[in-house]
């Protein structure tokens, strides 16, 4: 049995940077990821049920558990000395760690992705994303240093919180997961370089908005739903509606997640920063593909902490379909 520290350690000279930094800082959110799945593991029992009565900067209802799990990973990312500020979606702003200004990384995250469905025992998850600041070292972090693509990413992860805790991760040399065995209080490896099957069967998509997608997605989804054997259609709908499961289901089954434009959300509702690229470096990783439609979301320019885009992820064969309806219906799909 090999522990998420034992196999950091192990690949630390998988990257030229490597100094143990990266350990401590993926400790620190492994840290916090304990301290949420107690919690979670509680819920009912203590207070962190339900709405917090407060809205974040994207005029959302924060839960609870988000303001939780937020101040939990701040204060674990803090104490390590080695992160000199952070990015969140419970944050209206990105957060400078006084008296870390010697920190090398900053850290962007949703700390608790799917909040909701907290109140209905259904799985949630903590997305992260890493990166080396850009301005130096010795000063306070500004702006800049989270305004990078996702090409930049020196590590990302997640944690899914289900009927068991995983924490999954890459440093850009492959997947591995680790699942959290609380009799112990470890996190131990499962799984080593996970990867997307060839060709998928599942599409996760909330179809409830089907009237609202772009006519490029419509048309996808009518492709899923069609028999042919060949292509093992039609394929299976399952949407949970956290990300983090949706996409943990995904990798291990093999399926692509579809969050569209709207009328409602025109740029899309996923946040680029700290749920798009992260997911899409992991799934790069595996052997799969993400997009925004049209490009690869990695290399897209971040204009806003908060900045939004359609988010399509998966085996790169069901991403290449996806992508080709799109552009056959290049009117309809204009925002």
């Amino acid at each position: 049995m090999k522990t998420l520290g034992e196999f950091i350690v192990e690949k630390q000279h998988d990257f030229p940077h490597a100094t143990g930094e990266l350990t401590a800082l993926i400790s620190a959110i492994k840290l916090g990821a304990k301290v949420i799945h107690r919690d979670i593991n509680k819920a009912g029992l203590v207070d962190i049920l339900g709405t917090s009565g407060v809205e974040n900067v994207q005029g959302e209802q924060q839960m609870k558990l988000d303001l939780f799990a937020n101040e939990k990973l701040k204060a674990a990312l803090k104490a390590r000395g080695i992160v000199a500020g952070i990015a969140s979606e419970e944050e209206d702003e990105f957060v400078i760690f006084e008296g870390v200004e010697n920190g090398k990384y900053v850290v962007l995250m949703d700390p608790l992705d799917g909040s909701s469905n907290i109140d209905v025992n259904v799985s949630v998850g903590t997305i992260f994303s890493i990166y080396h600041r850009i301005t130096p070292v010795g000063t306070p972090v500004t702006e800049e240093d989270f305004m990078q693509p996702g090409t930049a990413q020196v590590a990302a992860g997640y944690v899914v919180y289900g009927s068991s805790t995983m924490l999954v991760y890459t440093t850009g040399h492959g997947v591995h997961a680790f699942t959290y065995d609380p009799s112990l209080g470890l996190f131990c490896l499962s799984q080593e370089r996970m990867t997307f099957p060839a060709q998928g069967n599942i599409y996760s998509i909330n179809e409830g908005y089907y009237s609202r997608f772009p006519q490029g997605v419509k048309k996808y989804l009518k492709f899923c739903q069609e028999e042919d054997t060949a292509t093992r259609r039609p394929y299976t709908s399952r949407y949970i509606g956290s990300l983090v499961a949706d996409f943990h289901r995904n990798l291990l089954k093999g399926g692509i997640y579809l969050y569209p434009s709207t009328a409602s959300y025109p740029t899309g509702k996923l946040r680029l920063l700290y749920e798009c690229n992260p997911m899409a470096f992991l799934a790069e990783q595996a052997g799969g593909k993400a997009s925004d439609g049209t490009t690869r979301i990695l290399e897209l320019k971040p204009q806003s902490i908060h900045q939004r885009s359609p988010f399509f992820v998966g085996p790169e064969t069901m991403v290449n379909d996806l992508e080709r309806f799109i552009r056959e219906n290049p009117e309809e799909n204009a925002q």
